[in-house]
C-alpha cells in the first residue's frame, strides 16, 4: 500500500501580497492629506489666542473715545514685529483691525498669509462691548464692521467662526 502524501501550501503568493500592498498605498494617499489639512488648521487654532492681548486696548478706546487706534502705536503697543508667537511672524494694529501674520513654525502653507480679526461695534452705543469678527465671517446683526479684511489663509484653513 502506498501511501501519498499531499501538501498544501501555506502562505500567500505574490500576487495577493501585490494587491495588500496596493490597497496599504491607496489609504496612505487619503489619510495623508487629511492629516497635513488638521495641522494647518492646528496652527491658526493656536495662534487665535495671540490676538487676545490686542483685542483689549482696541476695545477701551472704542468705549472710551469711539474710536478705533490706527497703529500698534496709537494703541499702546509694540511694533508689529515684536508681538510674535510659535506660529505668528507680526500682530499689526490698522484702523482698528487686527492682522495676525503667520510666520516662524507655522506649517509651509500658512506661512507668510494673514488672518483679519475686525471689531464690530454699534455706531451710537459705546456700551455694547466691541464683537470680534474672524477672517471672511460677517458682522451680527446692528453692528458695523470697521477695518479692512486683509485675511489671506485659504478658507478650508480657518476655523468655522472665521468663514
Amino acid at each position: 500500500m502506498t501511501h501519498q502524501l499531499k501538501y498544501k501550501q501555506v502562505g500567500f503568493s505574490a500576487i495577493e501580497m501585490m494587491v495588500v500592498v496596493a490597497i496599504i498605498a491607496i489609504l496612505a494617499m487619503i489619510a495623508i492629506p487629511s492629516s497635513l489639512g488638521s495641522i494647518v488648521k492646528e496652527h491658526v487654532n493656536a495662534a487665535l489666542p495671540l490676538a487676545d492681548i490686542v483685542k483689549e486696548p482696541i476695545a477701551a478706546a472704542w468705549k472710551l473715545t469711539k474710536t478705533l487706534p490706527a497703529d500698534n502705536k496709537e494703541a499702546g503697543l509694540p511694533d508689529a514685529d515684536k508681538i510674535v508667537s510659535n506660529f505668528i511672524s507680526s500682530v499689526e494694529v490698522k484702523n482698528g483691525a487686527i492682522h495676525m501674520t503667520f510666520g516662524n513654525k507655522a506649517h509651509a502653507k500658512l506661512t507668510g498669509k494673514v488672518l483679519s480679526l475686525r471689531p464690530a461695534v454699534i455706531e451710537d452705543s459705546q456700551i455694547v462691548p466691541v464683537t470680534w469678527v474672524c477672517g471672511n465671517a460677517k458682522a451680527p446683526d446692528k453692528m458695523t464692521l470697521k477695518g479692512e479684511n486683509r485675511t489671506s489663509v485659504a478658507a478650508e484653513f480657518l476655523p468655522m467662526m472665521c468663514r
